[in-house]
């Protein structure tokens, strides 16, 4: 039976998100918690882009050393033989990528403006997967920017160009979040039965459908012989209304009706995480949780009216679909009022040795304070906010990886 598969894209959708952006660090952590929680593969940047050079060579090298492990590391360029070239000169480790290029009418017409055609775009496509082939990537997705615009029969044969050309999967993109549940399901399902190629399913929620449609989705591929691949982000944070929320998408495949239990996950998922991953996301965006967010909001196990809150003393299970406890939530969180030291870009030795002690890190001599200490100066510079306690942790355990996180050199 085939399975479905997480691909989380906020390192490289949500920090394209108008108005919002991560540091390094942060997105460091964030493929962190994805790795804890069983997330198959982060599509954690672009490696075309200088700035994104060094981080991307910092959690390549985290994974040779099985701190990102098992988690794939998956970089997003163009098309273009010209990007691939340009990935392996900037990050010639890299062994994941994911290629895209606009397949719809509308975009082959007002983006290329009348310069190429739809067989141009085939073309370009395959071009850029034989140079990507020429080097030693482990697996290639092609992307099919703005296929709910695109004539199925033409993304049938965009996709056997891939498949036939070495492609591991074709990315059905709703780029504009326009599908909807039905007729998502009927064109991949469509694609899979008749090309015989994994597909990833990447929606937007313009019209509020992302989770129903990466489902719709997947269900299309699974019934047509083909693995899915579920692209998310976490919080559903995401360019314009956002994408497919991680949290609802793991709830939706595991608890909802006539789907749980008939489809299934290709590598088990920690649920547990998710409260932590949701809270450190808000808490890096700069974004709240909305109070009604499946699973991580406030209110998503919160009762006030009487026949609610009579229902769910006498059995959760009444008014509640799951536990609490599933999502890593229940234990009490604690605000300090009274004296806080924190962390910050002018913080001193003393305050630093001071935090570092209440988490239980030592160092062996003043130098090694101090050089751990620079370096959270440098990235509370970045974030613009006070380093959280993993941060701080991953700071003082990794420091070379951090520097290199940190370093940023406009050419």
């Amino acid at each position: 039976m085939p399975k479905i598969y997480l691909l989380d894209v906020t390192n490289r959708d949500g920090v394209q998100t108008a108005q919002l952006g991560l540091s390094k660090l942060e997105k460091t952590m964030l493929n962190l918690y994805l790795n804890e929680m069983g997330v198959f593969q982060s599509e954690f940047g672009f490696p075309t882009t200088k700035h994104e050079s060094n981080y991307l060579q910092a959690n390549i090298r985290l994974a040779e050393m099985g701190v990102l492990k098992p988690i794939k590391l998956g970089g997003w360029i163009r098309a273009t033989a010209e990007d691939v070239e340009t990935t392996f000169k900037m990050v010639p480790d890299i062994r994941h990528l994911n290629l895209s290029i606009s397949t719809s009418d509308q975009m082959i017409n007002g983006k290329f403006l009348g310069k190429k055609n739809k067989k141009d775009i085939i073309n370009m496509m395959v071009e850029s997967l034989e140079a990507a082939k020429s080097y030693p990537v482990e697996s290639i997705g092609i992307n099919a920017e703005d296929a709910s615009r695109t004539d199925v029969e033409y993304l049938m044969k965009f996709a056997k160009a891939a498949k036939d050309h070495g492609a591991d999967r074709f990315r059905y993109c709703d780029t504009l979040g326009y599908d909807n549940p039905f007729t998502i399901y009927d064109a991949i399902k469509t694609i899979a039965e008749n090309v015989g190629i994994p597909i990833e399913i990447h929606c937007h929620g313009d019209l509020g459908m992302a989770v129903a449609n990466s489902l719709a989705g997947a269900k299309g591929a699974l019934d047509g012989g083909q693995d899915a691949y579920i692209n998310t982000t976490v919080n559903g944070i995401g360019e314009r209304a956002g994408n497919a929320d991680l949290v609802a998408v793991i709830l939706a495949i595991t608890k909802s009706k006539g789907f749980a239990g008939r489809y299934e996950l290709g590598k088990p998922v920690d649920l547990s995480k998710a409260w932590k991953i949701a809270k450190y996301a808000s808490y890096s965006f700069k974004v709240p949780i909305p109070i009604n967010q499946p699973g991580v909001g406030a209110n998503a196990f919160a009762h006030a009216s009487g026949i609610h809150a009579d229902g769910v003393l006498k059995d959760p299970e009444n008014y509640e679909l799951y536990e609490y406890s599933e999502l890593g939530r229940g234990e009490a969180e604690m605000v300090e009022t009274g004296r806080k030291i924190c962390s910050g870009e002018y913080s001193g030795i003393s305050g630093f040795r001071h935090i570092m002690g209440e988490m239980a890190v030592s160092f062996s001599n003043e130098e090694e304070a101090r050089q751990v200490l620079e370096l959270a100066r440098y990235a509370n510079v970045e974030c613009q906010k006070p380093l959280v306690e993993d941060e701080l942790l991953f700071i003082a355990k990794y420091p070379d990886i951090a520097r290199q996180l940190l370093t940023l050199v406009p050419s």
